[in-house]
């Protein structure tokens, strides 16, 4: 049978996730089935939720007699390290443009990607049904954008199909009226990506990009047959570092439709999963054991955040979650390592703490997400950027902004990333819509995503993406908040919240258990604030005219996992359990902290 490879490449939300699905629903593997739903490729509930992909995904079809892989990517920068390696995978890949947007940051950045690695490259303008669409413009920015990343004359050649993966139609005029499904892209694939060129008689290679970790199989390694073919049985594995050892395959899966099958063997150029090699890790290979031979490592993006994740310590600790002491959570995270290798962890100054880096804030914020669905409890501390020491210079890591912003709020916008050392790049103006692009030290990002969603009254869209490091810009202008602090345990209620909502912006409504040392609003000034919110009204037996006049509260503002990692200063830490995320001095009583 033959095959190709693809992987499917866009910023995000230009729709990969849902082109796949008409691809798996409209191919002759999925007739019999009858899949249902959308997005079947989000298969985790966290991706269900925030609409994005976080883990890449194999898939397979199969049209008119041949095996199409197609590898789902995410197109967030976090997890671009996944984007990296996938390239490694494929011999093509169809690069998806929203038809009115273009080409957005993240495009650049994936695209450069498949550049680099000299694929064949479909363009597909998806969308086409938007009622702004403007396919024609969006081709011209795409072939620019091929021409300023340096493709090659036979890749600024592309071909181009117009889609609308929503109501599973494409064609190869921009013309919707006269589409009916998806069969031009499969053509296309079919006649524009080459098969995978490969030996399978050669002596054996295996490229690892991609680790899982199952609880029956163990270890199960994703990679792709560079040549020869791959059998269960005897195998030399060849590490980072280049040491070969013998080791053994107990079992060869290939994708089929959604799922993995079993194999008796897979021929070279397809992509397999397989398990047996207990400490298998990405960039390793698999070779025949009697003519080892190592491919090239693949780098391993370095991690740019860090957190430190601890016990819980707070006066309602153990009350809300299942698994709460340190040798849980040291589990948990070295469950994590198996399977995400962008992630690193070490211990911390002390037995219950561990410190947590990662690839940026989202990346971090999806795992404590993770761990307190699961039932873990556990405190964290503010992201703080990973510095490094470059020839002899303290180096930071810098990360490309690119803003979108209605023009007549551009001035904040301006103004505030100044002041975090942000360096204007680039602006033009469209249609009453301002595009900034800013150069800016990662430090001076954190923290300030909720600031621009309520100066740009939540029409702003920022995009971020990692540069490298770049020399220290130096001290970044206060950027701390005061908190309102509650001054007892106890329970809030609506006489003792009246009184400190004058001060500032409360977190919390009547009725909710608070403890002393516990963040309960924003103060309106850059001090913090202890505030009695379990006061009680005085009852006198005199009734008076005034008396008992209903008191308006506001509503509190909602912190969620994500605001409360933005909002937390360096002398605070976010408690997450299953029920709650709640904010907390690091010292809890007052006079520790005037101490301190």
């Amino acid at each position: 049978m033959e095959l190709r490879n693809i992987a499917i490449i866009a910023h995000v939300d230009h729709g990969k996730t849902t082109l796949v699905d008409s691809l798996l629903k409209q191919s002759e593997t999925f007739r019999e089935r009858g899949l249902e739903g959308e997005t079947i490729m989000d298969s985790n509930e966290l991706e269900r939720e925030r609409g994005i992909t976080i883990l890449s995904k194999n898939a397979a079809v199969a049209y008119g007699g041949v095996k199409i892989n197609i590898v789902d990517t995410p197109g967030h920068a976090d997890f671009g390290g996944e984007v990296e390696r996938i390239m490694n995978l494929v011999d093509g890949a169809l690069l998806l443009v929203d038809a009115k947007e273009g080409p957005m940051p993240q495009t650049r950045f994936v695209l450069k990607k498949a550049i680099a690695a000299g694929h064949r490259i479909i363009v597909v303008i998806n969308k086409i049904d938007k009622p702004d669409a403007r396919p024609d413009w969006v081709l011209n920015q795409t072939f620019d954008l091929f021409v300023t990343l340096g493709a090659s004359d036979r890749q600024t050649d592309f071909p181009v199909v117009y889609a609308s993966a929503k109501q599973g139609k494409a064609g190869l005029t921009e013309d919707l009226s006269s589409m009916t499904d998806i069969k031009p892209l499969f053509e296309t694939i079919i006649a524009q990506i080459p098969p995978p060129e490969a030996d399978p008689a050669a002596p054996l290679q295996v490229s690892v990009a991609n680790v899982s970790y199952d609880n029956y199989k163990g270890k199960t390694a994703i990679g792709r047959v560079v040549r020869g073919t791959l059998k269960p049985g005897p195998v030399a594995w060849i590490n980072r570092d280049g040491q070969t050892s013998q080791a053994k395959v107990t079992s060869v899966m290939v994708f089929d439709g959604m799922n993995k099958r079993e194999a008796t063997e897979a021929p070279a150029g397809e992509i397999v999963a397989f398990s047996g090699i207990e400490g298998i890790n990405i960039g390793e290979t698999i070779a025949d054991p009697n003519t080892p031979e190592a491919l090239p490592v693949m780098k391993i993006e370095e991690p740019t955040v860090k957190m430190t994740f601890g016990v819980n310590t707070s006066p309602f600790s153990g009350k809300e979650g299942q698994y709460t002491t340190s040798r849980n959570i040291k589990e948990r995270l070295e469950r994590e390592l198996q399977n995400d290798v962008a992630l690193r962890v070490e211990q911390g100054a002390s037995a219950e703490s561990f410190i947590v880096s990662g690839r940026g804030e989202l990346h971090l914020a999806i795992l404590i997400e993770k761990m307190r669905r699961e039932g873990f409890e556990l405190q964290v501390s503010r992201p703080q950027v990973i510095f490094k020491d470059i020839d002899g210079q303290k180096s930071e890591p810098y990360e490309e902004v690119s803003i979108e912003a209605p023009e007549n709020m551009s001035g904040s916008v301006i103004e505030k990333l100044s002041k975090r050392r942000g360096e204007l790049k680039d602006l033009r103006s469209e249609n009453g819509i301002s595009y900034l692009e800013f150069t800016i030290p990662t430090r001076g990002l954190i923290g300030y995503r909720n600031e621009f969603m309520m100066d740009t009254r939540g029409q702003g869209i920022i995009n971020t993406l990692f540069l490298g490091y770049r020399p220290y810009a130096g001290d970044l202008g206060s950027t701390s908040h005061g908190s309102l602090i509650a001054f007892e345990n106890g329970e809030s209620n609506s006489y003792g919240l009246q009184a400190a909502q004058e001060r500032g912006q409360l977190f919390i409504g009547p009725g909710v258990a608070v403890y002393e040392g516990m963040v309960i609003g924003q103060n309106a000034k850059a001090e913090d604030l202890v505030v009695n919110v379990c006061k009680e009204k005085k009852l006198s037996n005199m009734r008076s005219k005034g008396d008992g006049v209903a008191a308006g509260l506001d509503t509190p503002r909602t912190m969620g996992l994500e605001d409360a990692l933005e909002f937390v200063g360096d002398d605070e830490l976010v408690e997450v359990t299953p029920k709650n995320v709640r904010l907390r001095k690091v010292f809890l009583k007052e006079y520790e902290r005037k101490r301190q």
